[in-house]
């Protein structure tokens, strides 16, 4: 601390002398005519020690400074990368020199000049003017380490991204995968549409919102946990083919796979059902897979993964006779809340064999599901927006996609019964009241839209980071988003 203390002392007195000499350490803007990747591709044929004519003017942070009398050398990073550059004092004049020397690693600094390959074989920029665009005050981290701070890194992004170029490179492709998922729904003739963010009630998931407070209309309001009750709102109004990607929000733990706000895609096809859904996810994810990485097998933390259609399905049932050796059919209500039991699974409120089905999946089978795959026919008290399934009516139509024993998504034979649908979220109301945090409030409006008619469609949605992560190798969540919430440093 003591170290880096004396550092900034050093680089604030070296930028009170630039100001005293006249310099304005800040300037308005520098003319860029070239990134650094640009120069070293377009000139990676020149010869050793060859000079061109071409002019180019690059700017960006320094990265590596070696002053060796009057002629020096240093290395500056941009967005797309690094290139080297050779400045001399008969080249620029000694007092234009004698400002060079004051400069820090961090600074950003503009060069213009022409395009040469040193004797070692590294093309550079042959310094014929430069200029200083911002002062750092602050020190960089250690510069042949970089940072591995994983708690500075996430606090602290922009750090992170000065030092690891290779945590650029993730956030590159994460908006080519957002990108490319647009470019598939929107190949496949859906809409892009806008929902609210703030709503007067919440719905379309299993989770607690974040309140808030309306000064002028002084109500209650809530954070979105979902986009469904608004898209599907959307589809009785004659669009058949929507989806939205944005931002949802819930008021839930923080772990490697969660974050309290989080980008989701939710789609909404009308005059299909689950089978259809399952079908567009998996072309989904490989075409976004080719797109992006130009493969369907990929690694992820050691599992090799092969994301090309079709992919398995699965019931839920069957994957917990498979993956955790126990049929459930063998079990009676006493014995599954021993069994519950057994495996210290948490159960709250009236107990249902639907609900002990589904924590036994969470707990015991998730993650084993290396490979994709659809867990189908879900328990029906698991949501109240899903039709019942047509052949069990213990189970509903509803699917979860898996990659690596992560839950990538949502899926559902989407409800369209406008008595039945007001039957289930009066009963999720009433747990509400009871006092279970994630039950559904009842939304009036919504029964109301469904009373005109839904024409029957499957509903998709997509964890977006999680699939970010998945196609990046990156082990948490909070590697794929910029700025992930982290508590206060005590």
């Amino acid at each position: 601390m003591e170290e880096s203390n004396d550092l900034i002392r050093q680089k604030k007195e070296k930028l009170k002398q630039l100001r005293e000499e006249g310099i304005n350490p800040y300037p308005y803007f520098f003319k860029k005519t070239h990134n650094t990747q640009d120069i070293l591709e377009e000139n990676k044929d020149i010869g050793k020690e060859e000079r061109t004519n071409k002019k180019v003017s690059v700017a960006g942070r320094i990265m590596t400074l070696r002053f060796m009398g009057k002629a020096s050398f240093g290395n500056i990073q941009d967005q797309s990368g690094q290139i080297q550059f050779y400045i001399r004092e008969d080249d620029v004049g000694k007092k234009l020199y004698s400002i060079f020397k004051k400069l820090d690693l961090g600074d950003i600094i503009g060069v213009k000049g022409t395009i040469f390959r040193t004797k070692m074989g590294e093309i550079s920029v042959y310094a014929e003017e430069f200029e200083l665009l911002a002062k750092s005050v602050r020190p960089l981290p250690e510069k042949f380490h970089g940072l591995k701070d994983v708690e500075i890194r996430y606090r602290q992004r922009y750090l992170d991204l000065i030092s690891n170029p290779e945590v650029k490179e993730i956030f590159v492709k994460r908006t080519e995968i957002i990108k490319a998922m647009r470019e598939f729904l929107d190949t496949k003739g859906f809409l892009e549409v806008e929902t609210p963010i703030l709503q007067k009630i919440y719905g379309g998931a299993n989770a607690r919102p974040f309140k808030s407070f309306l000064h002028d209309l002084k109500m209650d309001i809530y954070m979105r946990i979902s986009d469904e009750l608004y898209l599907k709102r959307l589809v009785t109004g004659g669009f058949e083919k929507v989806y939205e990607i944005g931002k949802d929000f819930r008021n839930e733990s923080i772990d490697r796979t969660h974050n309290p706000e989080f980008t989701v895609m939710e789609c909404y096809l009308a005059y299909v059902d689950y089978n259809d859904m399952m079908k567009l996810t998996e072309e989904m994810v490989e075409f976004i897979a080719k797109k992006v990485l130009g493969k369907t097998k990929i690694e992820y933390q050691g599992n090799k993964i092969d994301l090309k259609a079709p992919w398995k399905r699965m019931t839920m049932k069957d994957s917990i006779k498979k993956f955790a050796e126990i049929d459930l059919d063998e079990y009676n209500d006493e014995e599954l809340i021993d069994l519950l039991r057994n495996y210290n699974i948490e159960y709250e409120g009236d107990f249902s064999r639907g609900l002990a089905t589904q924590l036994v999946f969470e707990e015991l089978v998730e993650t084993k599901l290396i490979q994709p795959i659809f867990i189908t026919d879900h328990p029906k008290e698991s949501t109240p927006l899903c039709k019942l399934h047509r052949k069990h009516k213990d189970l509903i139509e509803r699917f979860e996609p898996f990659i690596c024993g992560m839950e990538l998504g949502n899926s559902y034979t989407e409800l369209n019964d406008p008595e039945l649908q007001k039957e289930l979220l009066e009963a999720q109301s009433r747990e509400l009241i009871k006092g279970t945090e994630e039950a559904h409030p009842m939304d009036e409006d919504f029964v109301k839209s469904v009373e005109f008619g839904m024409p029957p469609m499957g509903g998709l949605g997509i964890g977006v980071d999680r699939l970010i992560m998945i196609l990046t190798d990156s082990a948490s969540i909070r590697d794929v988003i910029f700025f992930p919430f982290m508590k206060d440093i005590e």
